[in-house]
């Protein structure tokens, strides 16, 4: 029987790596991967459905997924990360703590956008800060068909060709919620600053209370797919793990990295994390996928609560 011919976009990641440039085996799947950015690869997947398998945003898929839209998720999470190192203030502003961000405007990619859902829910359970108190402004388009602000949500549109950069140089913005949290990403912007400056010594915490590594991204497929191959995820999910595995025995040798603790910083982490801090599978994650799926509905992202069961294929 041939191998089952598919198209796939993704990050460019360590742990995606093998499978791009075709370094691990991938029995039963004949695999054309496209490594594209993610907001050039979650806009050609959403609006044209292009590709049979992409890695996409969590809360935009939660999103098209309680509408109807033609896609299931596999427990593939080739993108996560703590959040509380993006949220950034004025450097001249009075916010010392979250609950200062109370009325306040607060910059985002989008009321879907997975940093800002994980920031609002973080703010509502831990600091007593639901996302009715904040007005909202956002420089990017949802993509999510069917959607509409509820009446307790105070969202703005940045007019055209204005970015959160812009608004906040303007004093429009009083803080932001940002995409990335590099090294020099408070250095991008002179006026801002972080929020939690000790950003890892408070998520190292927040791990330790909640269990919670946050998710960003899922790998999804369009049902046409499934519909015509039930193996089909089961075997992606194997491809996936088999190409992370790689990763990490690419990395366990110290001298690959050019960071002088890299060895002290994976030691750090696995003692936090555990030795696969990535898993691929729904039981492993099943406290952040809660987390994330009450975080959605009570947002208004879904529709309703979706039921962890009904987001994944079947056999995964």
């Amino acid at each position: 029987m041939p191998d089952t011919r598919l198209t796939l976009s993704c990050g460019d990641y360590d742990r995606t790596r093998p499978l791009i440039d075709r370094s691990v085996p991938t029995p039963g799947l004949d695999l054309t991967v496209i490594p594209l950015p993610s907001a050039e690869r979650h806009t050609r997947f959403v609006r044209n459905l292009e590709f049979d398998v992409c890695e996409l945003q969590i809360a935009q898929y939660l999103g098209l997924k309680s509408r109807g839209f033609p896609i299931t998720a596999i427990p593939v999470f080739p993108h996560r990360r703590f959040n509380h190192s993006c949220v950034m203030v004025r450097m001249d502003s009075n916010i010392l703590r979250p609950e200062d961000l109370r009325g306040r405007r607060v910059g985002v990619h989008g009321h879907f956008n997975p940093i800002a859902l994980w920031v609002r829910g973080l703010l509502q359970h831990e600091f007593n800060l639901p996302p009715s108190e904040i007005t909202w402004v956002a420089d990017g388009s949802e993509d999510v068909p069917g959607w509409s602000p509820p009446s307790w949500l105070t969202i703005e549109r940045a007019p055209a060709g204005r970015k959160m950069q812009d608004l906040l140089k303007a004093g429009e913005l009083d803080a932001q919620i940002l995409s990335d949290s590099g090294a020099d990403a408070s250095a991008i912007n002179k006026i801002v600053r972080r929020l939690w400056p000790n950003y890892r010594e408070v998520e190292v915490d927040y791990y330790r209370r909640t269990g919670i590594f946050p998710i960003r991204h899922l790998v999804v497929l369009k049902d046409a797919v499934l519909e015509r191959d039930g193996e089909v995820a089961a075997q992606l999910v194997r491809a996936f793990e088999d190409a992370k595995q790689q990763a990490y025995r690419y990395w366990a040798d110290h001298r690959r990295s050019s960071l002088a603790w890299f060895g002290a910083e994976q030691e750090e982490e696995r003692a936090l994390l555990g030795p696969d801090p990535w898993p691929y599978s729904v039981e492993k994650n099943r406290a952040v996928i809660e987390t994330v799926l009450d975080y959605a509905f009570e947002q208004r992202l879904t529709e309703r609560r979706l039921d962890i069961n009904e987001i994944f294929a079947a056999g995964t």
